[in-house]
């Protein structure tokens, strides 16, 4: 389910990158521009409000385009912050219940179809016994596409956001210098490392699709930050280093790993008293029968 999770954000990216790469770059603000009397449904309900409110948080911010793109940002995360917060509950629960999982699974060891469809059931179960749902995590997920797309066009039917400057770049064309795309990979690879190292350990197949998916994440980013707008750099920037923050608060991997570092030496010691106390029942359990044999 994690590495299904990973894979539909690698999908979104990659679609991201194709879907805004063949676009014009000449069809901006001068030729379709945006404003609260444009019409159709993506235009008036998404691209405008985006539009909007950077231009509003840059207001607040000395008329800085680069800071209400950041603002937005923060806005945005904030927005999503209740469906990241249940994700991430979701995943500290199935860090609890990973004991019990590993038992379901050297239960159904087999791996024919039948064995693999009860383990499959009695784990949907276990989840369910227990309110966890494997699949909270898509729907924010789901939501920063049209987020990304939205902030892509409102860039380019913004004069002022097209052309507008920040720090050492323009924010409607790619980072000259290529430092917010290499910003943007280094940031994905630790928000992505942190929330794998917050997610039940796999083996096999599993754990190396997890493991590519450290890498190929970032390089996607950095594949699309080299030639998109800086202002979606900066958005991934400040989305990860949010999401870096949101992480070691809410869901600490550290801290969760030392807990089930715990749990699992407790139930540990117990199995060890389990087979000290079998050890010493079976000499009794000898010296009984040899009494028989004397009688």
């Amino acid at each position: 389910m994690k590495a299904n999770k990973k894979w539909l954000l690698l999908l979104m990216v990659a679609s991201l990158v194709l879907v805004l790469s063949a676009c014009s770059p000449t069809a901006g603000a001068a030729s379709n521009p945006i404003d609260a009397n444009t019409t159709g449904f993506w235009s008036h309900y998404i691209v405008f409000p985006i539009s909007w409110l950077i231009l509003k948080l840059s207001a607040l911010a000395g008329n800085s385009y680069g800071m209400g793109i950041i603002l937005i940002t923060i806005v945005i995360r904030l927005l999503i912050l209740p469906l990241m917060v249940k994700q991430l509950r979701s995943q500290r629960n199935m860090m609890k219940l990973q004991p019990k999982i590993k038992e379901i699974q050297a239960k159904y060891k087999s791996k024919d179809r039948d064995t693999q469809m009860l383990l499959q059931q009695e784990t949907m179960a276990l989840y369910k016994e227990n309110n966890v749902n494997p699949l909270a995590g898509c729907l924010p997920l789901l939501i920063q596409m049209p987020v990304l797309f939205g902030l892509y066009a409102a860039i380019r039917r913004t004069e002022v956001l097209e052309t507008g400057t920040f720090l050492w770049f323009n924010l409607g064309q790619a980072d000259h210098m290529h430092i917010l795309p290499i910003l943007a990979a280094i940031t994905t690879f630790l928000s992505t490392k942190l929330s794998m190292m917050s997610q039940p350990k796999q083996e096999g197949m599993m754990a190396s699709q997890m493991s590519m998916m450290l890498y190929v994440m970032p390089a996607f980013i950095l594949f699309a930050g080299w030639s998109l707008p800086s202002a979606l750099a900066l958005y991934w920037v400040i989305g990860n280093i949010f999401m870096v923050f949101q992480t070691l608060l809410i869901n600490n991997p550290f801290k969760i790993r030392r807990e089930m570092a715990e749990v699992q030496a407790a139930l540990d010691a117990e199995k060890r008293r389990e087979e000290q106390l079998t050890l010493k029942e079976q000499p009794s359990t000898k010296k009984k029968s040899k009494s028989k044999k004397k009688k």
